[in-house]
């Protein structure tokens, strides 16, 4: 057993506890001051005892000394690397660093993998993880600067393509799991990454992807070459443009008999432009998508929303043969049809996070969607009813429709039309709720101009009384703390919560949009010119 600076603690049952706590406190102290010299740490690691490597890299991590997290990964004398529970919560290292995205040490921990593999000779590492990281809008690392999934793929990718050229004198592969974001900028190194001829040196492996900005061919290419087969799941979103036979193709044509989350983009139900009606009550098209997602037998997790289904939700989930757990039919044009068979079908008993935004369920359905809530009130852990025209009439039957749900952890009801007096009512019951932790509120109407109206658009969303919002926000806020209810964070986030992925892309999300702008104008121009 190689010897170390900073010693290998043997646990013995007799040593009292507190001599324990101490003695891990004094590792992972010996451990930080080791990373604090880079050039001592680098020489010294041929000395250290295997078992310690984790608290080195975390510790180096921690401090953002990229040299030492290269060089702890470069010299990795353990068949597994995963990032995530190396920076998750430790004995020897309590703090969770899961949230910290530091571009430069995960730069490093890529750089790292490549000179472990150039390396060769007697090393041990077989799988190096890189999923679990936790992209969050503030960054706690001292660079401030974070490197998001996109960029984590393109770094990842190109790296791929980089040591293909040295391969020669590579070791064995070493299977990398990650998490890919595919987007038209990143996807020519990405398809280059995933067809590399003869064994890779590093052999990327997704359990997730998501695509973002892609042709339909290029979302096609670039998932024939992802091993679909392993995946588990899969994002195409925004400007991801898919009609309803792009998808059937997708599923038929590619497979994932792994899939356990689907999320289709914007009108991805929609027919094909040359597609022929169906006689009315049939749509033998999405019977076919229905079809090939019934041979999803993993499948737990659907989100379809801003896709008009009316009268289509037991065709598209009916032959569902796993129970769902996830389901977003926010803004799906739903009608009476749909939310009975809704609150009957098989999914409901399994569902833990349901949305249901941009549907006047309470108004339209009232009988319906209770009886909805009531069936899914032992499971459902996070609801979102945002822009359901809920309005103070409605209070009395939401708080009866919610006090079952022993479950709920989370609920949204952004842009509906409620007054202060509605939402005093509303955060009363909430304080009942025993698992409730967040709830995203709208803006009161009492803080808008009387002649506000619902829907609303983000410039009149944005035009409110700041200073009696504020007000009745903190009297919302000293409700919970007065029930001992400081568990709940309550907000009111107008522009939405904070997406990572569109805020890493977003300036090749706004030339795309630029781009299909143009392209309409001048489609419209054409047309315009050929009636003349």
């Amino acid at each position: 057993m190689k010897s170390t600076c900073f010693g290998s603690i043997n646990r013995d049952s007799t040593i009292p506890t507190w001599v324990q706590s101490t003695m891990r406190s004094l590792r992972l102290i010996s451990a930080e001051a080791l990373v604090s010299h880079p050039q001592l740490a680098k020489e010294s690691l041929d000395s250290v005892a295997y078992n310690l490597y984790p608290l080195l890299f975390k510790a180096s991590y921690q401090l953002e000394q990229a040299e030492v997290t290269r060089a702890v990964l470069g010299h990795w004398p353990l068949e597994e690397f995963r990032l995530a529970v190396l920076l998750g919560p430790s004995t020897d290292h309590p703090e969770d660093l899961r949230d910290r995205a530091c571009k430069v040490c995960l730069e490093a921990c890529v750089q790292g993998l490549a000179d472990h593999v150039l390396r060769g000779g007697s090393c041990r590492l077989r799988v190096a993880d890189l999923t679990g990281i936790q992209d969050v809008q503030v960054q706690r690392c001292p660079c401030g600067r974070a490197l998001g999934r996109w960029g984590r793929t393109k770094l990842l990718a190109r790296t791929c393509c980089q040591l293909q050229a040295e391969s020669c004198r590579a070791g064995h592969p070493i299977e990398v799991l990650t998490d890919l974001f595919v987007t038209d900028s990143n996807f020519d190194v990405v398809v280059q990454a995933l067809k590399l001829p003869g064994p890779s040196p590093l052999q990327v492996r997704c359990p997730s992807l998501r695509a973002d900005s892609l042709s339909p061919g290029q979302l096609l290419q670039v998932l024939g070459l992802a091993r679909p087969g392993e995946l588990r799941k899969l994002e195409v979103v925004h400007n991801v443009r898919l009609h309803a036979g792009h998808v059937q193709q997708l599923l038929a044509q590619v497979g994932f008999p792994q899939l356990a989350s689907l999320t289709l983009p914007t009108k991805a139900f929609d027919a094909p432009p040359t597609y022929a009606p169906a006689l009315v009550g049939e749509d033998p098209l999405l019977a076919s998508i229905a079809w090939e997602l019934s041979q999803m037998t993993q499948l737990t997790e659907l989100s379809v929303a801003f896709s008009t289904l009316t009268g289509k939700i037991q065709t598209l989930l009916s032959p569902l043969k796993t129970p769902l757990r996830v389901l977003d039919l926010a803004n799906c044009a739903l009608n009476h049809e749909d939310m009975s068979f809704l609150a009957d079908c098989t999914h409901t008993a399994h569902l833990e996070v349901l949305d249901l935004s941009g549907h006047n369920v309470v108004h339209l359905f009232p009988s319906t969607f209770f009886r909805l809530l009531n069936q899914v009130a032992q499971t459902l852990r996070v609801l979102t009813l945002e822009e359901c025209n809920i309005t103070d009439s409605h209070v009395g039957m939401m708080i009866l429709g919610l006090s079952p749900c022993s479950q709920l952890q989370e609920f949204k009801f952004l842009g509906n039309p409620l007054s202060a007096s509605a939402l005093r009512r509303l955060f009363a019951a909430f304080c009942e709720l025993p698992r409730l932790r967040r709830i995203e509120f709208p803006v009161p109407k009492d803080c808008y101009p009387e002649d506000a109206t619902y829907p609303q658009d983000e410039l009149s969303m944005s035009k409110f009384d700041q200073q009696k919002y504020d007000m009745i926000a903190e009297e919302l806020r000293a409700m919970l703390l007065q029930a001992d209810r400081e568990d709940i964070q309550a907000s009111t986030p107008l522009l939405g919560s904070f997406d990572p992925e569109i805020h890493e892309t977003s300036n090749e999300l706004g030339t795309f949009l630029l781009q299909a702008f143009k392209t309409a104008l001048e489609n419209f121009s054409r047309a315009l010119k050929q009636i003349e």
